[in-house]
């Protein structure tokens, strides 16, 4: 059986970006009579709020899009976390490293850049002694390329010791990374189908190596284009124009929003509205549009007046 899951961050309202993930989540695990399972990823303590967690509920329950299982939060799952990191640790898959981003661009060694700007250059990776002070632990990447073949974009294939180096999995402050929480909590909750936008492409890698090392079966994984700006920027959240809520408090129905959805997708010729239901006969990932979706005002323009 197929089992998703939607995973958001409650450090703001849930924009139309977040919701084509949700939604197109949602319809390949419906479609394949499996399940969906909602995970709230509140690890930043100081971001997250209670609130933008209550209205996450309230947006996907006003659009249909109904989840089974229990809701994880990832605020109350540091043992499981913990109990990873020592399972790294016996593996000698993990060193502490007292260095801060500042320390990594102005190494000795010059780092160069990777994907997500100065690849780490391994400074204590062979320190016979930990450093002092607080310290992150990092991942030893693996050498050589690691691959996958995505559900929308094909094999795609990274050498994460080139791309990014060894990578961090528990931050100075003692809270799990994003990299290596979300690979526990999908392995706990028997997660067999990742769906995300492809803004996440390159992090799989990372994830795969984790989960190897682990002993952990990996899912599938689907990475669908962003919706974007004329610029080429990401969709921003503008005057609640973006957000599901600012939508719906301007009256917006909930067909509209998911027919606006399903053409931005690639599921329809059309923005008339529909329920999500109505949807899920006949849902396949390859309709989905290969390229992101640009987003112009008067599309959001049209949404609103109806």
């Amino acid at each position: 059986m197929i089992r998703g899951r939607f995973a958001p961050s409650p450090t703001g309202l849930l924009h139309l970006g977040n919701l084509r993930s949700a939604l197109l989540g949602w319809l390949q695990a419906r479609s394949a009579g499996g399940e969906l399972w909602l995970r709230i990823e509140d690890l930043d303590p100081e971001r997250s709020k209670a609130h933008f967690v209550d209205a996450i509920f309230r947006d996907l329950e006003f659009l249909g899009l109904t989840w089974d299982g229990p809701v994880w939060r990832q605020s109350e799952r540091h043992a499981m976390y913990e109990a990873a990191l020592e399972v790294l640790r016996a593996k000698n898959a993990v060193y502490p490293c007292g260095c801060s981003r500042a320390d990594i661009a102005r190494a000795s060694t010059a780092p160069h850049l990777g994907e997500e700007g100065p690849v780490y250059p391994g400074t204590c990776a062979s320190l016979t002694e930990p450093p002092r002070g607080a310290c992150s632990l990092r991942f030893r990447a693996q050498v050589g390329e690691t691959s996958f073949v995505d559900g929308l974009r094909g094999r795609f294939t990274q050498d994460v010791q080139q791309a990014v180096g060894d990578f961090v999995v528990r931050r100075v402050d003692g809270v799990a990374s994003y990299q290596l929480a979300v690979v526990v909590d999908d392995a706990a909750a028997g997660i067999t189908d990742v769906l995300r936008g492809d803004d996440l492409l390159s992090s799989t890698p990372r994830q795969l190596q984790l989960y190897r090392a682990l002993g952990l079966e990996a899912p599938r994984y689907a990475h669908v284009p962003l919706l974007v700006q004329p610029d080429g920027r990401r969709l921003a959240k503008r005057e609640g124009s973006t957000t599901v809520s600012g939508l719906r408090e301007r009256g917006v129905s909930a067909e509209r929003i998911i027919g606006l959805m399903a053409l931005w997708s690639g599921l329809r010729p059309t923005a008339a509205p529909i329920r999500a239901s109505e949807l899920v006969p006949g849902f396949s990932l390859s309709a989905v549009r290969p390229e992101p979706t640009i987003v112009h005002d008067d599309a959001l323009a049209e949404l609103i007046s109806g």
